[in-house]
């Protein structure tokens, strides 16, 4: 567009003769060449080689002499597009960070990899052919060169691919650990499975029907054993989407219950899927974070994604059977007067009783059944199959809608209410799922908003068991919403087992646990809504999991030997697709048709026998939940990380009890999938003894976005930024009036701004010190191709400040500077150094820049050690115009090694300050005054300034309120 076209703008007049007069002007060309010249030294120099204590990394100097600091950013995937100029704001920042950090004696371990596994390179091997390595290697290629260019000190020897069979190789390692091992309450730890299966064999653990080990089958010990493994296969509740041939995870669902990509229906169905014990630490990941210096917001999201409640577990009989809750208000249950099931529950999705339904659904209704109860089926099993498909068809998103119509059916089945001994209903219901609790609820309808508009709905039962305080009465058939409240008393709740009439909430609970607890038919316990990690997807461009089945369906685990399992070659990388409307289908992989390939004999020390391999693969979570530790060791093809390299820049200390990277920066959107899935890898490893540190990342710093405006025609289409004019007001498109919002950058909205294009145009220095001048870096803010220009001319008035623009010789001068330079150099330093530790570096760029325009204004040639300082101070920043004027200024070691200047407190303090005195609150003079002037001293010299002694005019004094050095306030008599 117009308006964010501008070209660089020199600060001179005369066009041509002006550039012919000045060839030595800091301009985009000369940028460009400053630029490359020092990438290629820094590269060829190894300037940002991070020494570690041992290995082949191992350095020169003795890394632990220096205080280490480890600075990491999120994975980036390496997009086909490329990078636009939002993508480096956090990479930028860091290695901001960074630089300081090297400039103030730490070893920095910098560097950044690729999480290059994933649906986007698939999707387009699908529909292109290419295979997902050739265009994810390219797209790698790519966005290294558009990072280099950006000037990021990157120790590359230590960057990763997760897609390099050599990285993938210990993502698999991983896998198999967590799967050979269990989870052990007693040490609150993993714990190798054999620990396990020695428990078993001693006979100190019983199994589930009591025999011996040794009478049980190899089938039999597996299923144990799959009980307790962290990684274990089972039959999961997923995301089936029939369109696009594969399960998919809940973030890649709309809230419609569609694909995101593709908008194909997506259907709640039964799969044998891989999936991570996580919920087995649920606990230590919930206390564990009040150790974690992260953003508030985030220990917030993670606590509620945990979401830990304590409650009561009860059962209800049911025919032979019996349906448990887990509820947190125990207190309730003679309120309860129905019961409601999730559709997936498997008392009512089995087919236990041959009519296709559940082991508790009768085959005809019970006799006076309710017509709206029924649905208008002839059977409950008609009624459950019905609903049952209709609720597979919706999101869990859309199934907890609180404003949607309740909806369910009948089982037919009635179980007893353990307390009141009363016969209850057992609905089915969306609203009810069967990832939280126990897929199955007491409804208690008198207080409960969803529960009472079901009941009115279903026309159902309310029963008040909670004294409600707001004078509306006892009965619920009056009320207009339930009536909820933790601080009232208990009514109508006595039978002749036990009362809770006339308690308090807290109370209540307390007596009636208990009781359920000695009635075998309950007990107090903890829920939590964290849910185990579906670790299976049915693609091709994933890890495969090492893991082969024996004819049997036994799962084995490949010995380390064997790793890596790499991808093989398939012709066809998309997943078969079915009918979008066919829930009632089964995924076939990639992988599954390549027989070659998931057939295979083996030798597992047992001889040689034949294997299925497993054909589905991990999701692209699993590489980035190490990838920190491969950093430190990146080269060790014995270890996943050397134990000695991982305690020196992961390892607990002082201020970090759990150990972890010093600074992580990304997106918030990460907070409970990536950054819990780490969490857990890193407690399992810990537990296991293969690290020190049992979290990933000690302090989280969460960066804003970088925004564009989107202009959309008259048909809501976006249109291209770049050709959109400003005039009179409006904003126009190949003369049609387009609308303007601030949204997004990106490709589809046709407003990305590539880093290329400002390099090109201004240099790398300069989108550097726009990026971070923008505004505080974890807020988001609008990008302004027209103000870039600013940080463009700081760099002019800088070059100018040390370099002659027609000669090109330094004219920098070896002469003391005068008292206000050195109270302006030394006021600079002492922010800067502030605002760097705090990450606050659009105000270090403020500072920078009065001091760069205080020696402008001052029109003499700048003193040399003031030059020196002034270019350090603006190295972490703009690291390539800050090298070329460090050689300039005849220094042979590199800025980037370089002290950072320290400021020195007698020129920090103001030499004077300005006090206001003021007569009944109107100010009458002012005094310079020296800033630590006391009160006594400031209250004389006020009283003795001839203005003041004229405005009192001779009267007396009542009370003078001093507070030094800046005011002195007089209230006359």
């Amino acid at each position: 567009m117009s308006e964010t076209t501008n070209s660089p703008v020199v600060e001179s007049a005369g066009g041509a003769s002006a550039e012919t007069a000045a060839p030595h002007r800091y301009t985009a060309a000369l940028a460009a060449d400053i630029e490359a010249r020092w990438q290629d030294f820094w590269e060829a120099n190894g300037t940002y080689e991070a020494p570690n204590p041992k290995g082949d990394l191992a350095g020169d100097a003795e890394p632990v002499a220096r205080p280490k600091k480890f600075i990491m950013d999120m994975f980036p995937y390496p997009s086909g597009a490329g990078l636009h100029v939002g993508h480096p704001l956090g990479f930028i920042a860091t290695d901001v960070y960074a630089r300081h950090q090297r400039m103030t004696g730490h070893n920095v371990l910098h560097t950044l990899g690729f999480d290059a596994f994933g649906l986007p390179a698939e999707q387009y091997a699908v529909q292109t052919g290419t295979h997902p390595r050739v265009s994810t290697e390219a797209n790698i290629v790519n966005m290294r060169r558009q990072l280099r260019r950006l000037g990021l000190g990157h120790d590359q020897r230590r960057s990763v691919e997760t897609i390099d069979p050599a990285y993938y190789k210990w993502t698999q390692w991983i896998f198999l650990q967590i799967f050979n091992s269990w989870y052990d309450p007693e040490a609150d730890a993993a714990r190798p499975i054999d620990t396990l299966v020695a428990q078993f064999e001693a006979g100190t653990r019983p199994t589930p029907d009591g025999r011996a080990w040794s009478e049980l089958s190899p089938i039999e010990r597996a299923n144990i054993l799959g009980e307790y493994r962290l990684a274990y296969a089972s039959d999961a509740p997923v995301n089936w989407c029939p369109g696009l041939g594969t399960v998919l995870a809940n973030e890649e669902v709309t809230a419609d219950g569609r694909s995101e990509r593709g908008n194909y229906p997506v259907f709640k169905a039964k799969l044998r899927q891989w999936n991570m014990r996580i919920t087995a630490y649920a606990d230590r990941l919930l206390n564990d974070l009040d150790a974690l210096d992260w953003p508030e917001a985030i220990k917030l999201q993670q606590r509620n994604w945990i979401g830990r409640s304590e409650g009561a577990r009860v059962d209800f009989p049911v025919g032979d059977d019996k349906i448990t809750v887990f509820t947190t208000r125990q207190d309730t249950l003679f309120g309860a007067t129905y019961m409601v099931l999730a559709p997936e529950h498997p008392l009512v999705a089995g087919s236990d009783n041959g009519n296709g339904t559940g082991s508790i659904v009768p085959d005809a209704w019970p006799e006076g059944t309710h017509d709206v109860w029924t649905g208008g089926h002839a059977t409950p099993g008609d009624a459950v199959a019905a609903y049952r498909k209709q609720a597979a068809s919706k999101s869990d998103v859309e199934r907890q809608a609180e404003a949607k119509d309740k909806t369910g059916v009948f089982t037919g089945a009635f179980a007893t209410n353990p307390i009141s001994g009363d016969q209850v209903p057992v609905f089915i219901a969306d609203y009810v799922l069967m990832g939280y609790g126990t897929g199955a609820i007491m409804a208690v309808p008198a207080h409960d908003s969803r529960d009472f508009a079901f009941a009115r709905a279903f026309e159902l039962p309310m029963r008040c068991v909670v004294e409600p305080s707001d004078g509306r009465g006892t009965d619920p058939s009056a009320w207009d919403d339930a009536f909820a409240s933790y601080d009232a008393k208990i009514v109508n709740s006595s039978s002749e087992a036990v009362s809770l009439d006339g308690l308090g909430v807290t109370e209540a609970k307390a007596k009636i646990t208990e009781w359920l607890a000695d009635q075998g038919i309950g007990e107090g316990t903890v829920n939590f809504r964290l849910r185990d990690w579906l670790f299976s997807r049915q693609r091709y461009w994933g890890e495969p999991f090492p893991i082969v089945y024996d004819e049997d369906g036994v799962a084995h685990a490949l010995p380390e030997s064997m790793l890596p399992l790499e991808l093989p070659e398939v012709e066809d990388y998309s997943p078969r697709t079915f009918d979008p409307d066919d829930a009632d289908t089964q995924p076939e992989t990639p992988l599954s048709r390549n027989e070659d390939w998931v057939h295979v004999d083996l030798d597992l020390g047992d001889g040689i026998k034949r294997y299925r391999r497993e054909t589905n693969t991990m999701p692209n979570w699993a590489g980035s939940c190490w990838y920190e530790m491969r950093y430190l060791d990146p080269h060790n093809s014995e270890a996943l990380v050397d134990p000695e390299i991982e305690q020196y820049w992961m390892g607990p200390r002082e201020g970090q009890p759990a150990g972890g990277v010093d600074l992580y920066v990304g997106g918030a959107e990460h907070a409970v999938l990536h950054l819990l899935y780490a969490r857990f890898w890193s407690k399992v490893l810990h537990d296991l003894g293969h690290v020190s540190s049992s979290e990933p990342f000690h302090k989280l710093y969460n960066q804003g976005m970088i925004q564009a405006f989107v202009y959309r025609d008259s048909r809501g289409i976006a249109v291209p930024a770049a050709e959109v004019e400003e005039r009179d007001g409006g904003y126009y498109y190949q003369g049609e009036k387009v609308s303007r919002v601030l949204g997004k950058m990106g490709k589809s909205l046709k407003n990305a701004v590539t880093p290329d294009e400002i390099c090109a145009e201004y240099g790398a220095d300069t989108l550097r010190l726009y990026e971070m001048a923008m505004g505080p870096l974890d807020v988001s803010r609008p990008w302004d191709t027209r103000a870039v220009v600013g940080q463009y001319r700081l760099l002019q008035r800088l070059w100018r400040n040390v370099v002659d623009e027609a000669t090109g010789e330094v004219t920098v001068v070896d002469t003391e500077p005068d008292e206000a330079t050195l109270r302006a150099l030394h006021k600079a330093i002492d922010g800067v150094t502030q605002d760097m530790a705090n990450l606050r570096f659009n105000t270090a760029i403020a500072k920078v820049t009065e001091l760069n325009n205080h020696l402008t204004k001052a029109g003499t040639p700048v003193p040399r050690t003031v030059a020196e300082q002034l270019v350090l101070l603006i190295a972490p920043l703009a690291p390539h115009i800050a090298e070329e004027l460090w050689r300039k200024l005849g220094r042979t070691d590199s800025v980037v090694h370089a002290d950072f200047p320290v400021a020195d407190p007698a020129y920090v303090v103001d030499e004077t300050v300005t006090c206001v005195v003021q007569i009944k609150g109107k100010v009458k003079a002012r005094l310079e005054v020296a800033p630590s002037i006391s009160d006594a001293d400031l209250e004389a010299a006020a009283l003795a300034e001839p203005a003041v002694v004229t405005a009192l005019n001779g009267a007396g004094i009542r009370k003078v309120i001093v507070r030094a050095p800046k005011l002195v306030n007089i209230v006359p008599a």
